[in-house]
């Protein structure tokens, strides 16, 4: 039997695919408990600089598989709560990530597909694929950290406008909306996410680890405090072989050689 989650590695390069494509990579409770088994593999591997995640197929995910959790039990709450709660670990190992995570949507990417991509670092969004927030058609509400991600990417009232109406986003939408970082051709979100994630991996990794996590930490501190974390967080960073190379090279006026020591 085929693995829900399939994971290769090439030139410190994590590719995650979503492999359920007969069910447009809806995820069970197993599918999202391997998913974020994986994801925790793969934020301790230092053989790893950067992942990207994609779905076999024709979509990228279209959420959580509603078929499973209406068939799991009598009482679906009690399901959702299941699922919810993997497909939350999965999503903090991403946001926690010390390192760049991609997002190639090769398709739609529907509820919790939709709440999956938008909490990676980048977007790469191909031409005839759709975003749709989707939850509320079903008479449900945001999970996955959409009622995080979503309304710091396109603002408040842009946010309630995505999941009142539910209207599906197409790519150019998308990208005029920030929801994505880039549209490319059909069939090339992949190679495009990887030759991405290979440019981030040349780069400091531990300046964007911090940056990222000062970045997301911002929202929920004050000025002061934010400020004296970036201080710290900046003295860290001096600190690190990463720093130290960097410096080095400015001061020998050649480019950095960055990379785990």
């Amino acid at each position: 039997m085929s693995a829900l989650i399939e994971v290769e590695l090439d030139r410190q390069i994590a590719q995650v695919v979503l492999n359920r494509p007969a069910s447009y990579n809806a995820f069970n409770y197993e599918m999202v408990s391997q998913l974020g088994e994986h994801l925790m593999a793969l934020a301790g591997d230092k053989n790893v600089r950067a992942v990207v995640i994609s779905g076999r197929g024709k979509a990228f995910c279209a959420g959580g598989d509603l078929k499973w959790a209406i068939g799991k039990s009598t009482r679906p709450a009690a399901a959702f709560h299941q699922l919810a709660g993997r497909f939350h670990l999965a999503i903090l190992e991403i946001r926690r990530m010390p390192k760049p995570v991609i997002a190639a949507i090769n398709g739609v990417a529907a509820g919790g597909g939709f709440s999956l991509a938008l909490s990676c670092d980048f977007r790469i969004i191909e031409k005839s694929a759709i975003l749709r927030q989707a939850y509320t058609s079903s008479g449900l509400c945001l999970d996955g950290g959409g009622s995080f991600t979503l309304p710091r990417l396109v603002g408040y009232a842009r946010a309630l406008e995505i999941t009142a109406f539910d209207e599906p986003i197409d790519s150019d939408q998308a990208l005029a909306w920030g929801l994505v970082t880039k549209v490319v051709e059909n069939g090339q979100a992949l190679t495009e996410a990887a030759d991405m994630a290979r440019l981030l991996s040349q780069k400091a990794l531990n300046s964007f680890a911090w940056c990222k996590k000062l970045i997301t930490d911002s929202f929920d501190t004050s000025f002061e405090s934010q400020i004296e974390r970036e201080r710290q967080a900046l003295e860290a960073c001096a600190d690190h072989p990463d720093g130290l190379e960097g410096l080095l090279a400015f001061s020998q006026k050649r480019k950095p050689q960055f990379g785990f020591r």
